[in-house]
This record gives C-alpha cells, sequence and structure tokens, in this order.
C-alpha cells in the first residue's frame, strides 16, 4: 500500500507484515518514507527533487506493474517512483496545481491524465516525458470551467476518457481525435448531448453540434468512476447528488441516492464500484466516501445497504489546525487480477483487510468483511476434540430451546 499526507510524505507499507501470533496486535511500520522535499533536496539519478513540497493530492501503481507508482501534488508537479527503492524516476511539472491523475488500466499507449487548476485536462506521455497534449472544448475557452477535479478512463475503450469541472460539466473525450471532445453528460437530458454513438469514429458522428452548456450537476463535479465492465459511468458533485449514466447512450438512470450524501471538499472525491464477479449483474455496489463515513449502496437503487462508521475522533489536529475527522480516501484491496479493480476477492494472503481508509487525523483504517456462516464453519472439521465441542454446544442449545418452547421431554 502507498499513502501520501497533506505534509507532503509519502510512506510504503506491507499488508502482508504479521507478528505471527493472532492473539497479538500487530502495529503496521512503513517499509520507506519518501519525506517532504525542502526544495533544494535533489535526487543523484534524476537531478528532480526526491520529494513533492506540498501536500499530496493523489496516488496510484502502475496497472501493470507494481514496481512503479505515480503521485501528484499541489506543487505543481506528477511523478514517477521506483517502488522498491522508494526513488523518484520522473517528474513532470505542469504549472499548476494537480488535483489528481489517472492511466488506464488496459491501454497500449502510457498517457496519464491529470486534472489540475487549470480549465484543461492535460496528458502526460510517460514515454516522452513531456505533457503532449492538453484536452479543451470551445466551451472552456477563456477558463470559465474552471478546475478539473475528477478524471477517469474507461475499462473498455483505451481512448476513451471522462473528466469533471468546478462548472458541473462531465466531458468524454476521444484522445485520438484532434477537437478531443465527444460530449458532455446532460442532466436535463436522457442521452449524450454528442454524435449519434458515442464511441463511433464515422463520419457521420461529427454531424451533430454539441450543446456546451450541458451539466451533469449543478456543482463542482469532484468524483468519477467506472464500473469495471464500462457499462456505466458514476459522478458526484458538490449539489449532493450521485447519478448513474449510461455509457454507451449517456442517459442518466435517474438512480436516487437520498439526502444522505455529503460533498464539499474542492478535490478529488474517491469512490469506487464493486467488482465484475463479486455481485450479480445489475447488483454492483458503490462505495462513497461521505466525510465521517463510508457508505455502501446499491448502484442501480441507490438505497443503503450499510455505513461502515468508526472513524475516531470527531476533530483532529493538522498542524496548528483543528479540523473536522472526515475521509480522505477509500481504495479497494483485491486479490489481485487485471484490467479490474484489483481482482474480487476482498483481502490478500492473510486477508486483513478489504477497504483501507484514509482519515484527517492521520490514520489509515482497515474494514473486514464479517461473512455470515454457521460456527461450525470458523472451526476445524478435522480435530477430535473440536467436533465433540461442537456436539455439546448443540445439545446444550437444543435443550434451551426445548425448554424455552414448554416441549422438553424427559426419558426415564
Amino acid at each position: 500500500l502507498v499513502s501520501g499526507g497533506s505534509d507532503a510524505t509519502i510512506k510504503l507499507w506491507d499488508l502482508e507484515q504479521w507478528s505471527g501470533d493472532p492473539a497479538l496486535p500487530s502495529p503496521y511500520v512503513p517499509v520507506a518514507s519518501i519525506p517532504r522535499a525542502d526544495g533544494r533536496q535533489l535526487d543523484s539519478a534524476s537531478g528532480s527533487a526526491s520529494g513533492h513540497r506540498f501536500g499530496i493530492t493523489h496516488l496510484s501503481f502502475y496497472p501493470f506493474d507494481s514496481a512503479a507508482f505515480l503521485s501528484s501534488s499541489f506543487d505543481h508537479t506528477l511523478k514517477l517512483w521506483s517502488t522498491a527503492a522508494a526513488r523518484v524516476s520522473g517528474t513532470f511539472d505542469l504549472g499548476t496545481k494537480v488535483y489528481t491523475h489517472a492511466i488506464s488500466p488496459i491501454a497500449s499507449h502510457i498517457l496519464v491524465a491529470c486534472g489540475t487548476q487549470h480549465p484543461a485536462v492535460r496528458l502526460v506521455d510517460l514515454r516522452s516525458s513531456a505533457a503532449v497534449q492538453s484536452l479543451v472544448s470551445p466551451g472552456q475557452i477563456g477558463g470559465s470551467a474552471g478546475a478539473t477535479l475528477s478524471v477517469a478512463w474507461s475499462p473498455v475503450h483505451e481512448h476513451v476518457l471522462v473528466s469533471g469541472s468546478v462548472d458541473g460539466a462531465v466531458r468524454i473525450w476521444d484522445v485520438r481525435k484532434s477537437s478531443g471532445l465527444v460530449g458532455l453528460l446532460d442532466q436535463e437530458d436522457n442521452g449524450l448531448d454528442a454524435s449519434p454513438s458515442m464511441f463511433s469514429e464515422s463520419e457521420a458522428s461529427q454531424g451533430r453540434m454539441l450543446r456546451y452548456s450541458a451539466r451533469a450537476h449543478t456543482g463542482p463535479v469532484n468524483g468519477l468512476t467506472w464500473t469495471d465492465d464500462g457499462a456505466y459511468i458514476v459522478s458526484a458533485g458538490h449539489d449532493r447528488r450521485i447519478r448513474v449514466w449510461d455509457a454507451a447512450t449517456g442517459a442518466n438512470t435517474l438512480a436516487s441516492f437520498g439526502p444522505t450524501i455529503r460533498n464539499s471538499q474542492m478535490g478529488s472525491l474517491t469512490m469506487f464500484v464493486s467488482p465484475v464477479g463479486l455481485t450479480p449483474p445489475r447488483q454492483e455496489l458503490l462505495f462513497f466516501s461521505n466525510e465521517a463515513e463510508i457508505l455502501v449502496m446499491d448502484l442501480h437503487e441507490g438505497s443503503i445497504v450499510t455505513r461502515l462508521r468508526g472513524m475516531g475522533p470527531s476533530v483532529a489536529t493538522v498542524g496548528a489546525r483543528t479540523v473536522k475527522n472526515r475521509l480522505t480516501g477509500i481504495v479497494w484491496r483485491g486479490a489481485g487480477g487485471c484490467g479490474s479493480s484489483s481482482g474480487v476477492v476482498m483481502g490478500g494472503t492473510n486477508a486483513p483487510g478489504g477497504i483501507y481508509s484514509g482519515h484527517s487525523d492521520g490514520q489509515i483504517r482497515t474494514w473486514l468483511p464479517q461473512l455470515a456462516g454457521l460456527d461450525a464453519e470458523d472451526e476445524d472439521s478435522s480435530s477430535h476434540e473440536a467436533a465433540e465441542a461442537r456436539q455439546k454446544k448443540r445439545k446444550a442449545l437444543d435443550n434451551t430451546f426445548k425448554s424455552l418452547m414448554g416441549k422438553q421431554i424427559t426419558f426415564s
């Protein structure tokens, strides 16, 4: 696991660390720590600052090989790191605050999409070490769209990207096209405000004029994610709404998540959908950072399945300030897999947890699924002593039940 803080530090954790005795607590310690750079320390290999100077905004492993990971920061930079050496391999200065970044889980290209304080989506090519392209729509001329707070690549179309901006728009891009923009999601319409086929490459797809005033939310859009099969796009905004969109048509599915949604941070918000295979089709779960709790909701019905609470103290001290202790990020841990949300099985080799959450109080918390089942399933069925203990327990429970029901029968 890689984590970053508002103090600009980055830490790497071995999640398989274990004390050897399940009865004893096993405190985790970082296997590597990258301190905040003071602006003068340079990495001898790359000649660039070894760490970030300001708060970390987003971290992600390279999707095809965990030997590398990416970090973005308020110090205007995107950095590529070697995981084993905890050393920077490349630094990309984007000239403005970087709120988030994303790299395609399936693409042959190595483009990193960055959401920054500038309205344009910046594309950084890791091969050429340059920001090769800026995605700007005509409706964004003059910077009226504001910052780009969220970006997400399609898990099935390697050149398709969605972005969310302060102006409430969710834009869909095809990075192969000269204009880039394919369409905008519109909360007032029943489909994508774009060409008849969102991913069509035909000349006819250029025939319909875009309505650049289309908005997906009435407030800034700071959360975007896809379902693993690419069938749906999920967006979240400051209007306290979560919307689910049909990716093929751009239609709002009108899923209603109720009045409990809390979303006000001016930065990227993390949420994810349960991987394909974990739940039946059309029964996916949405895991959402709801400030002081994690909401687990039915993606299509909007109903709350459960609330994950227990975030520690209600306030946290950050430097000299006292702030509300809220979620700063959540991440899914699976048992491996490629091109999806890291596998469908929660936990790893020793299953220490399925979800990890970061908090304003500087803590990382682990959430372990509680599986329903008979007591016998949790015991060693091969043990003779365990079998006898189960038999005695069942007999005692059976006698107690019969006594309570007034039907106890004694044979002499």
